[in-house]
C-alpha cells in the first residue's frame, strides 16, 4: 500500500513540475499531460526490472553499459567527419538511444548465461530464494489437499500458477460434461480459497512457451526457467519431470507417509460394508479410504467388529490390510489366505 502511495506522489509531482515549467514550450495543460505520461512509463519500467532475476538484471546493465560505451566511440567519428550542426547531433543521439536499446535487449536475454554466485557469496541468496518457488499443476489444485497442507505451514515459498493451467482449469469448469464441470470449479475454487489466504503468496504468471502443446511439458520448462519444483500429484508427470531432472513434491506421496503404522497383531474396530471377494469375506474402510478385508466377517455386513491385524500389503498402488474376526475374546483362524484383489487409493 505505501508503494502505490508513494508512486501516486510520484506521478502528481512530475506532472505538476510539467504543468508550471512547460517543457518544450507547450501549453501548461499539455506539459501535466507530458509530466504524467513519462512518470507512468517509468513506473512501468520499474516494474518490469522489478520482475527480473539477478542474471538479467546484471546483464541488462552490462549491455547498456557496452551499447553506451559503443555509441560512444561512434559518435567521435561522426563529429570529425560531420559539421556541427542539428543533423550531426540528431544522428549522434539517434546512435546512443539505438546502441543502449540493443545492448539492453541483448544483455537482458542472454543474462540466463551468468552465474551470479560465482562472484561471491553476496549473490548466494539469490539462488536459495529462487528454490523457494512451487509450480502447481492442474491435478493437484483439483485434488485440493494442496490447500490444506499449505494451511499447515509445512510447504514455505510462493506458489507459482501459469496462466496456461488457468486457461486448461476454465475449459474443464466449462465442460459439458457435469464431472468434469464439477471437477473444474473445485479447481478454481481452491485456488481461490488459497489467494484469500493472507499467509499464503500464490503468484499467477504470463509465461508460455507456445512452441510446446503439452501442459505437462510447459510445466517443467517453467519449472526450469524459474528453478522451481513441480507439485503434482501425477504419477507419469512425476516419471517425466525425474527424467528432465526436475524436482517433485507428489502429494500422494506425503498422504502415504503420514498414513497411520498398522502392525500385525494390532487389534482395531472397523465397520464391515460389503462382502468380500473370496468366500465369507468381509471389507471395510478406514478414514483415509485404506481397504480392510476382513476373513469370515461375512455375516457382520452392517456392524462395527473388533479385528486383529493379520498383514499389510504395500503396493505403488495402495496399501491394503488383512485381518481376522474377534469372537468372545477368540480368534477364528482363516481357512485360507486371503487374496489381494483391489487397492484403494
Amino acid at each position: 500500500m505505501d508503494i502505490i502511495i508513494l508512486r501516486v506522489l510520484f506521478v502528481a509531482l512530475i506532472s505538476t513540475v510539467c504543468y508550471f515549467l512547460r517543457p518544450f514550450g507547450v501549453a501548461a495543460p499539455i506539459g501535466a499531460a507530458v509530466g504524467a505520461f513519462a512518470s507512468c512509463a517509468a513506473i512501468v519500467f520499474e516494474l518490469r526490472v522489478r520482475a527480473l532475476n539477478l542474471s538479467r538484471l546484471i546483464g541488462a546493465v552490462a549491455g547498456s553499459v557496452l551499447g553506451i560505451i559503443g555509441a560512444s566511440l561512434f559518435c567521435m567519428v561522426l563529429r570529425s567527419a560531420l559539421p556541427p550542426d542539428s543533423t550531426s547531433a540528431s544522428i549522434q543521439v539517434f546512435v546512443l538511444l539505438l546502441m543502449t536499446y540493443i545492448g539492453l535487449l541483448v544483455g537482458t536475454s542472454k543474462g540466463d548465461l551468468l552465474n551470479p554466485t560465482a562472484l561471491g557469496t553476496i549473490f548466494s541468496g539469490e539462488k536459495t530464494n529462487r528454490r523457494s518457488f512451487k509450480v502447481l499443476d492442474t491435478s493437484v489444485i483439483i485434488d485440493g489437499r494442496i490447500a490444506d497442507v499449505a494451511e499447515t505451514g509445512f510447504m514455505d515459498g510462493v506458489y507459482v500458477v501459469p496462466e496456461f493451467v488457468l486457461r486448461e482449469l476454465q475449459v474443464v469448469a466449462d465442460s459439458t460434461d457435469s464431472s468434469k464441470r464439477q471437477r473444474g470449479r473445485r479447481g478454481l475454487d481452491m485456488l481461490q480459497r488459497m489467494q484469500s489466504n493472507t499467509h499464503l503468496q500464490i503468484q499467477i504468471v504470463p509465461d508460455d512457451f507456445p512452441s510446446i502443446k503439452e501442459v505437462d511439458l510447459k510445466l517443467l520448462e517453467l519449472a526450469k526457467k524459474w528453478d522451481a519444483k513441480v507439485v503434482t500429484n501425477d504419477f507419469n508427470l512425476n516419471k517425466v519431470a525425474h527424467l528432465h531432472r526436475v524436482e517433485v513434491l507428489n502429494v500422494n506421496d506425503l498422504a502415504n507417509a503420514l498414513k497411520p503404522v498398522v502392525l500385525p497383531g494390532e487389534k482395531m474396530t472397523i465397520l464391515i460394508l460389503k462382502e468380500g471377494k473370496e468366500y465369507n469375506q468381509g471389507v471395510g474402510y478406514l478414514d483415509d479410504g485404506t481397504m480392510v478385508v476382513v476373513d469370515h466377517a461375512r455375516r457382520a455386513i452392517g456392524r462395527s467388529v473388533e479385528i486383529t491385524v493379520t498383514s499389510v500389503l504395500q503396493t505403488a498402488s495402495g496399501k491394503m490390510i488383512f485381518g481376522r474376526l474377534e469372537e468372545n475374546g477368540t480368534r477364528t483362524d482363516p481357512a485360507r489366505s486371503p487374496i489381494p484383489v483391489e487397492f484403494t487409493h
